[in-house]
């Protein structure tokens, strides 16, 4: 008698026991975890990654990118969604869980109680298929966090770029304004001495163009607190947190490459284009799993029967019978269609950032054909024409009203220079985003799997 509660009892352990059970994690599973963890222990400051950098006035705008991307939580929200990806591999190469089973017959009293356990076993290579399915599908997620890492620097810096070419412009606004300031004085004191015709009319003209520069410089006040602004945000300070240190550095032409070396940069490293590709794979691997419904999934099983002398066992077994063969063609033509939207998607992509990179690589030309005119022609020729407007300067006052006329031309010039080098550099900026080197080194990327 002492069998049936024996055998009750073997039951309940092994079903107690297979609660602790683990799969076996495949090898290009285990690279995927690995690369997610290294990740998440560089952005994480919970996973082991160093304090943010300080900012200060004098930083490079290096640092203040890196921040950018270290502290943004659009990053973070793309980390977590990788993160999970990763780990819903886990789920999709799994066997399907163990089922506890109970039976029992009852007339006028309970005849026989049978309690058992199921195991489910999918179809030769199903869980495999779905597994790579997970994996590819991770890696999309990968790839989605690269984009979110060099979508953030390339804010960072385009912020920046605005912020430090505001600065220069409301510099030269002021020299402005005391350019124009001495020549409403040379003016005033023409008319006073009669030696100059016309010069109420200049005087005029000139307070004019004093109060419109006093206005521009006004309204580069107001543009720099927005840009400011739009700086702080992007390095993923809130509204009611401190402002950091605001950047104090000029502009500086980047180097760029040969449009040819720029494609081939991206078409190895665009991370949408990356994207796209792991989008094909996944749908690669979807037809492989569609193919695999043809096979069979079945089901096995035990139960005892605790009343029964002697004791009763009755092994449990079902087989899925996958008859209706159009639904398997169905789903197998459904993941090729998925397959080559994703393919033309890829092309189409391709396209598009060939095209952008046509217009940034013409934008920075365009930008390098107007700064070398201005440093190889026009500055250089206004600052002869200073040079004699101040030789000539004692023969009179009209000699020295060329002065701050001649200075006047030259700032507009300079001006003309820092917009065309902040168009320059927020073009550069699109480029490196094109080439994912958008984000400084130290930036929370994901090694490549081969060195991973």
């Amino acid at each position: 008698m002492c069998r049936k509660p024996l055998s009750a009892s073997l039951l309940l352990l092994l079903a107690a026991g297979l609660a602790g059970c683990a799969g076996t994690a495949q090898r290009t599973e285990a690279s995927a975890r690995r690369q997610m963890q290294q990740t998440g222990a560089s952005l994480l400051a919970r996973e082991g990654r160093p304090p943010l950098p300080v900012l200060r006035a004098d930083s490079p705008q290096e640092a203040f990118v890196l921040y950018a991307v270290l502290n943004h939580p659009s990053v973070a929200a793309a980390y977590y969604d990788w993160r999970a990806g990763v780990e819903d591999v886990v789920q999709a190469r799994s066997l399907p869980d163990p089922q506890f089973v109970f039976q029992a017959d009852i007339t006028r009293t309970l005849s026989s109680l049978m309690p058992g356990l199921m195991f489910a076993f999918p179809g030769s290579g199903k869980r495999q298929a779905m597994g790579e399915v997970a994996l590819a599908e991770a890696s999309v997620s990968r790839r989605a966090y690269e984009e979110a890492v060099t979508s953030a620097a390339a804010e960072a810096r385009k912020a920046w770029i605005e912020l430090a070419y505001i600065g220069e412009a409301i510099r030269l606004k002021a020299e402005s304004e005391g350019i124009i300031a001495r020549e409403l004085s040379i003016a005033a004191a023409g008319y006073e001495t009669g030696s100059a015709m016309g010069s109420l009319s200049i005087q005029i003209r000139l307070k004019n163009d004093l109060a419109q520069a006093e206005s521009e410089k006004f309204d580069l006040e107001h543009r720099r607190l927005e840009a400011r602004s739009r700086l702080k945000y992007a390095l993923g300070i809130g509204p009611s947190e401190p402002d950091p240190a605001w950047p104090d550095a000029a502009l500086a032409l980047t180097p760029v490459p040969a449009e040819d070396a720029l494609w081939r940069r991206i078409t190895a490293s665009n991370p949408g284009l990356a994207r796209m590709r792991e989008m094909v794979e996944m749908a690669e691997a979807g037809i492989a799993s569609a193919r695999r419904a043809g096979k069979p999934d079945f089901a096995l099983g035990a139960m005892v029967d605790v009343r029964s002398n002697p004791t009763l066992f009755r092994p449990v077994a079902t087989v899925d019978l996958p008859v209706w063969r159009d639904k398997i063609a169905s789903l197998v033509a459904a993941a090729q269609a998925r397959r080559d939207a994703s393919a033309a998607r890829y092309s189409a992509g391709e396209l598009e950032v060939a095209a952008e990179l046509a217009r940034m690589i013409h934008m920075v030309h365009e930008s390098d054909r107007m700064i070398a005119f201005i440093d190889r022609d026009g500055l250089p020729n206004l600052a002869q024409a200073l040079a004699s407007a101040e030789a000539s300067a004692e023969s009179g006052p009209s000699g020295a009203a060329m002065i701050p006329e001649t200075q006047a031309m030259a700032n507009a010039m300079r001006a003309e220079r820092a917009s065309a080098l902040r168009d320059r550099e927020a073009a550069v900026t699109d480029l490196l985003l094109l080439t994912a080197e958008a984000a400084p080194a130290g930036a929370p990327l994901p090694l490549n799997p081969a060195n991973s």
